[in-house]
């Protein structure tokens, strides 16, 4: 019998070069380095994952093309977040160009980079309430501080498929949460969101968390989305910082191990592939 599909809802692709890549500093050394899909297609077979949802980093189209071109190339990238000037005048004409290829299937701009207020502007909602029309969904980057403003955001957008990238990225280091769960759960109250249980090993200590740490805050956005709005991604290679890439799905994994199987398989890949309409993506791509 054929397993449920399984797939990593959020991977980044790069060639390194540190003039684009000014975020990675000293204590991040290991990622200076090209991530490219055949080094991600092995750690993902080890994995038993089938697929993965490339998702960008750098703020730019050219960016966006090479993870499409990326993702024509490799049948396990079922799907790409790029990037595309929410603010632009000429919006609709960039997005109908992009979504010429069948894979873009939505688009992200790192908030948290911005003013914690960001979201709260006009033309960024203007330009994230044009998704819809083109089939996109919107992935959530912020920060713990900025969620209210997110909320906000997603309140005003009732239509548009949105993400929550990270659980919004609690301070897990310093042992926040109570706030953190205010907002998760504010957020979860507004059914056009789902989030990803992602990110976490790098909100934590580095070098010293434990699986415990890290359930706390997985066991909340269970009960605050529930399983068929969440969806397992590793962050790979920005979680290698923290840990291997088995070890970090094995988190959510060992997590909802005694949740009914129709629950794990809505984490696992289910969820994930109904937001998206991965209809193309099934366990056969586990070959690759």
């Amino acid at each position: 019998m054929a397993h449920a599909v399984r797939i990593d809802a959020h991977v980044h692709f790069w060639r390194y070069r540190a003039s684009e890549y000014g975020w990675i500093d000293d204590s991040m050394a290991v990622l200076r380095r090209d991530f490219l899909p055949e080094d991600a297609a092995r750690d993902m077979r080890a994995a038993g994952i089938d697929a993965c949802v490339a998702v960008q980093v750098r703020q730019t189209l050219e960016e966006t093309r090479w993870l499409l071109t990326l993702a024509g190339e490799h049948s396990f990238i079922a799907g790409v977040v790029g990037w595309v000037d929410l603010r632009a005048a000429d919006l609709d004409a960039q997005l109908d160009a992009l979504t010429a290829h069948p894979k873009l299937v939505g688009i992200r701009h790192i908030v948290q980079a911005e003013r914690d207020d960001f979201l709260l502007g006009d033309a960024i909602r203007r330009g994230v309430a044009r998704l819809a029309r083109h089939g996109l969904t919107y992935d959530i980057l912020v920060y713990a501080r900025q969620l209210p403003a997110a909320i906000d955001f997603a309140a005003a957008l009732p239509d548009q498929r949105l993400v929550l990238d990270h659980l919004g990225k609690p301070d897990i280091r310093a042992g926040a949460f109570d706030g953190w769960r205010r907002d998760l759960d504010r957020l979860a109250a507004l059914p056009n969101v789902c989030a990803k249980l992602s990110g976490l090993v790098t909100e934590a200590d580095w070098r010293h968390w434990t699986v415990e740490d890290l359930h706390r805050y997985i066991n909340a956005a269970l009960d605050s989305f529930g399983p068929e709005r969440l969806m397992i991604g590793s962050d790979w290679p920005v979680c290698t910082v923290a840990g291997g890439y088995r070890d970090v799905l094995d988190v959510v994994r060992t997590a909802i191990a005694g949740r009914p199987p129709a629950e794990g398989d809505a984490v696992l890949g289910g969820t994930a592939q109904r937001f998206w309409n991965l209809s193309d993506v099934s366990s056969a791509e586990r070959s690759v």
